[in-house]
C-alpha cells in the first residue's frame, strides 16, 4: 500500500537554523486500515503529511502508494489517488460555490471542464443521495453557497469531495480540531462510516487520544522525526498513551495534555 523507504527532509540547509525532520525514515501503512499519526508539535506529522500529498518534496528517499512512485508524480497527479481533509473547514471547498458546484468539481476532479459546464443534470440525484448520507439537511441546500454553511457542515462537504472518487490513500489532517466537541465527534462518526463502508486506507493526525483509540486500527507516535511507537489500537489504553507522552516530554504538564486532548 503506501511504502516510504529512506526518507530524508532537511529545512534551511546550511545555515544556523538547519532543522533536519526525517532522517533514514521508514514507514509501512496496512491497506484499507485507519491509522492515527500522534506526536507534539514540531515531531514531523504535517511535514509527513506534505511530503506524501507532493507538497513538499523529500531530500532523498522514496514515497511509493500501491507500487506507485510518488516522487514522479506532481502534487496535482497525486490528487488523482489521495484525498485529503484539512483542518481548516474551508480549506476543502470554494467558499464563493454552492453545494452543487462544489460536489461538481470533485466528481470532475483530475479531468478537463469549462466552468460553464460543470453542472451535469444527470448527476444532481446522485449529488442529492450522497448528502443525504451525512444526515445534515445539506441535500435540501443545493444552491446555498458553501460560506453560509456552518464549520461542521463544511467539515463533512469537503469529506465527501475527498471521498468521492474512492481514494487509494485519504488523510485526515487533524479535520475535526477547529471544531467544538459535540461537532467534532459527529463529524468523526460520519467519517468512520464512511471510510469503513468504503474501505478507505486512512492516515489521521490527531491530538485527541481518546479518538486516537476509538476510531483506529493502529497508533503511531513520532518524537522529531522517529517512530517511538507503533501499536495495534486496541492493545494500548488512553493511559498508557499519556505515559508515553509525558516519557517523552511531549507535553509539559496534566493541564497542558488535557487542552490538548
Amino acid at each position: 500500500m503506501l511504502k516510504i523507504k529512506g526518507m530524508k527532509k532537511s529545512f534551511n540547509i546550511g545555515t544556523e537554523n538547519e532543522t533536519n525532520i526525517f532522517q533514514d525514515f521508514d514507514l509501512d501503512i496496512n491497506e484499507c486500515e485507519t491509522t492515527v499519526i500522534l506526536g507534539a508539535n514540531g515531531c514531523g506529522k504535517s511535514t509527513l503529511f506534505n511530503m506524501v500529498s507532493g507538497v513538499l518534496s523529500c531530500d532523498t528517499g522514496e514515497i511509493s502508494l500501491n507500487e506507485i512512485n510518488l516522487g514522479k508524480l506532481k502534487e496535482h497527479q497525486r490528487a488523482a489517488h489521495i484525498g485529503r481533509v484539512h483542518q481548516n473547514p474551508s480549506l476543502g471547498v470554494s467558499p464563493s460555490l454552492t453545494i452543487l458546484e462544489n460536489m461538481s468539481l470533485a466528481d470532475k476532479k483530475c479531468t478537463k471542464f469549462g466552468f460553464r459546464k460543470l453542472v451535469k443534470k444527470d448527476r444532481i440525484q446522485k449529488y442529492t443521495d450522497v448528502l443525504k448520507t451525512l444526515d445534515l439537511g445539506l441535500e435540501n441546500k443545493l444552491n446555498t453557497q458553501v460560506k453560509f454553511l456552518s464549520g461542521g457542515q463544511r467539515q463533512s462537504l469537503s469529506l465527501l469531495m475527498a471521498t468521492m472518487k474512492r481514494p487509494d490513500l485519504l488523510l485526515l489532517d487533524e479535520h475535526t480540531a477547529a471544531l467544538d466537541p459535540k461537532t467534532s465527534k459527529v463529524v468523526m462518526e460520519k467519517t468512520m462510516e464512511l471510510v469503513k463502508k468504503e474501505n478507505i486506507t486512512t492516515l489521521m493526525i490527531s491530538h485527541n487520544l481518546r479518538d486516537a483509540i476509538k476510531y483506529s486500527d493502529r497508533i503511531i507516535m513520532l518524537d522529531k522525526g522517529k517512530v517511538i511507537l507503533d501499536t495495534r489500537s486496541n492493545l494500548i489504553s488512553e493511559t498508557e498513551l499519556i505515559k508515553i507522552y509525558n516519557r517523552q516530554n511531549l507535553v509539559d504538564s496534566d493541564e497542558e495534555f488535557e487542552h490538548a486532548v
